[in-house]
Parts: C-alpha cells; sequence; structure tokens
C-alpha cells in the first residue's frame, strides 16, 4: 500500500489517502473502512442524456464520488472491496444523496476520512504501507489426488489453486493406470506452483502431505524439471522444504506452521510469530491453566489486575458494528500496551486467526497466576453444564 497523504489533526481526525497495490491492501482497506466513514475515490457511472429531438442515450462516465459508507462487502478469494453508500458532495452526474456503489481497485487512490482514527487503524495503515510485508512464504498441501496450492501472507491464507484428481487405485498385475493417474496429477501440481508461486518473493516452499506423497512429488518435480530443463524448479530447489501433515486439506496448515523445524525455518515471518504465541496460549492452558485465559470478561479483568503478558486478538473484533464494542477493544489493545504488554492482532484470514475466533476472538498469556479467576471460569463451565 503506498501512502500519499496523511491529515490527521491531535483530536483525531481527518483524512488518509492510499493506492492499493497488491491484492492483499484491499484486505487492508476493509479492515480500516467503518460504516459512517466516508470514502472519495474514482467510479464508472452509466449516464443518461437526452437530445434536442427527445431520443436518449447512455454512455459511461469516469467520475470523482465521495460517499458515506453504509454497507462493505469483501470478496475474499477474488480480494475484491465494494462499498455502498448515499453521495455527499455535488457531482455533475450524481445527485447529493444518491445510492451509488464504490469499487475499490488496485493502483487507483481512494481517500478516507474518518471522524476518529484511533491507535488500530493508524497501526493498520502502518502495516499496510510496510515494504517489507509480502507473501514471503508459501505452502502446497497435497494426499493422493488431492492439493492446495497456498500463499502465506502476514495477513493472509489465499488458496491460489485446488487440484482435486481422481486417481485409480493399484490392482492385482496392473499398476500402469494407476502410475499414469499420479503422474497426471503431479504436474497438475507442478503446474499450479510454476503458476502461482513467485519464486522472485517467495523464500520458503512447504511442501506437506502424510506419508511418502511430498517425496515422491518432490523427486518427480524435480525429474520433470530436469527434463525439460525448467531453470525455475532447478534454481530454487532449495527452498523447498518438506514436512508431515495429516491431510491434503487447508486445515492441515495449521499444524505444518506449528512443526519446530517449519518455526525455526520462517522465523522471521509475521506468521510464524503468531502461531508460536498461540501454541504458548495453548500449552499454557494445558500446564499452568491459572495463567492462559480467553473470552472479553477475563481477559478484561486479567488487564484490570494488570497481569497481561502477551494478548492474542483477532482482527475480526474490531471491525465489529458497534462503535461503543469496537471502542472497548481498542482500549483494551491500548491499556495492554501502557503496561508493557505484547500485543498480536490475528488476520481472521490466516489459519492461527481462525483457531483464535474459534477462542472468542480474544486470549491473554498473564506474567502471574490468578486463581480467582481460573475458580471462576470453572464455576460459570459447571453452571452451563447444569443448564444442559
Amino acid at each position: 500500500m503506498k501512502l500519499l497523504s496523511k491529515n490527521v489533526d491531535k483530536n483525531a481526525d481527518g483524512d488518509i489517502t492510499l493506492i492499493p497495490e497488491e491484492p492483499e491492501d484491499l484486505w487492508h482497506a476493509y479492515n480500516l473502512i467503518s460504516e459512517g466513514d466516508s470514502v472519495r475515490g474514482s467510479t464508472i457511472r452509466k449516464v443518461q442524456t437526452e437530445s434536442s429531438t427527445g431520443s436518449s442515450s447512455s454512455n459511461r462516465v469516469r467520475t470523482v464520488l465521495t460517499i458515506k459508507v453504509e454497507s462493505i462487502d469483501f470478496d475474499t478469494q477474488a480480494c475484491k472491496l465494494r462499498l455502498k453508500g448515499r453521495n455527499i458532495e455535488e457531482n455533475q452526474y450524481v445527485k447529493m444523496g444518491a445510492y451509488h456503489t464504490l469499487d475499490l481497485e488496485q493502483n487507483r487512490k481512494f481517500t478516507l476520512y474518518k471522524p476518529e482514527w484511533d491507535s488500530i487503524s493508524l497501526e493498520r495503515v502502518d502495516t499496510a504501507c510496510d515494504p517489507t510485508q509480502s507473501a514471503d512464504l508459501a505452502a502446497v498441501i497435497m494426499q493422493d489426488g488431492i492439493a492446495h496450492v497456498c500463499l502465506i501472507t502476514s495477513n493472509m491464507t489465499l488458496v491460489r489453486a485446488k487440484i482435486d484428481q481422481n486417481i485409480p487405485r493399484k490392482r492385482k498385475g496392473n499398476v500402469s493406470q494407476h502410475e499414469k493417474g499420479l503422474a497426471r496429477f503431479y504436474e497438475s501440481v507442478m503446474q499450479a506452483i510454476l503458476r502461482h508461486i513467485n519464486f522472485d518473493v517467495v523464500k520458503c516452499i512447504l511442501l506437506a502431505s502424510p506419508g511418502f506423497v511430498k517425496n515422491q512429488f518432490m523427486e518427480f518435480m524435480i525429474q520433470e524439471a530436469v527434463r525439460t530443463d525448467n531453470k525455475v524448479i532447478l534454481d530454487n530447489k532449495a527452498k523447498f522444504m518438506l514436512v508431515h501433515a495429516s491431510s491434503g486439506f487447508k486445515h492441515s496448515l495449521r499444524e505444518v506452521l506449528a512443526d519446530p523445524a517449519v518455526v525455526s525455518r520462517v522465523a522471521d515471518t509475521k506468521a510464524a510469530g503468531e502461531v508460536r504465541a498461540l501454541q504458548a496460549f495453548y500449552t499454557l492452558l494445558q500446564t499452568e491453566p491459572a495463567r492462559a485465559f480467553y473470552g472479553k470478561r477475563h481477559v478484561e479483568k486479567a488487564n484490570e489486575a494488570q497481569a497481561i503478558e502477551t494478548l492474542l486478538i483477532s482482527d475480526k473484533l474490531f471491525r465489529c458494528q458497534d462503535i461503543a464494542t469496537r471502542k472497548q477493544y481498542v482500549n483494551l489493545v491500548d491499556s495492554v500496551r501502557e503496561l508493557g504488554g505484547d500485543v498480536k492482532i490475528f488476520s481472521s484470514m490466516h489459519v492461527s486467526g481462525e483457531q483464535l475466533d474459534q477462542l472468542t476472538g480474544v486470549a491473554a498469556l498473564l506474567r502471574f497466576p490468578i486463581t480467582e479467576l481460573e475458580d471462576e471460569s470453572e464455576d460459570s463451565e459447571s453452571e452451563n453444564e447444569d443448564e444442559k
């Protein structure tokens, strides 16, 4: 994301002009824009004109509109962002107060005005404009007949390709059909890797599967690269890292990213830091439950006791339409930071964020145990069981 201008005064109201340069930048924009904000951007409007003879014709014109956002729609697969709202500035083609849908596009600037820029929104702008944030990790999760080619950025896990092919089973005395089917499947996976992974940016490609599927595929890919003199694969074969996964489906990525060998290899990515923090939370929950809590009420009480060492929070909570609730989460983050705690904001588009969302979206690792909170959570659990 490119920052063109930033006009935010000490009262925290003002506007920021940005240019989304990559698909992921539109995800950042989705997290920045809230209902009630104003967005100014270029759009195409269908305009009807009537000639002196009474005949009418319609043509499409590009114009700049400012709308007050009423609804936000983000297409996760295509990375497209659509905003709907009423026009709030004079325009020769669109009446004041008329509804219009604004599509935010790559490489086209937009200006966002907020009546109040809180710390989370400003931090999101800084993160989005940081040039070091890029999709430097890829993963191919596979089993016989199924493969998912994923790009793992600091904020999203994007499934770029899904290969699902039927492989004939091995039959006694005739394995040729099985081998042909397997070769076809491996060829499809290899083509998907070449098409969707940018080897100039990606530092590491995780090749994960149950059993020996990954090893057989790697062998096939190297042989094919030698046979066809494919320099891209041959020059980058050191970037491939073979790891175990329980299946060829996307959810297996969670266990792959938690593998200690993988963590050390991709230690410089934000994704690895989040996975490590979530792993530490689960470990603490089992070994020392009085130092690990989740749920808004318990985490807020732990913060009142100045006990939070690391706060894990999902960005989904900041997209809350209720402004008062969003403010509570923003205040929680600010308070933890002021007291010297570490805050990790998880992306709900990331596998680790999906896991955190299942735990209410907010969790905390404490500096010291709080047994009263533990007793309270046990009481509430037993009450819930009694109700059942």
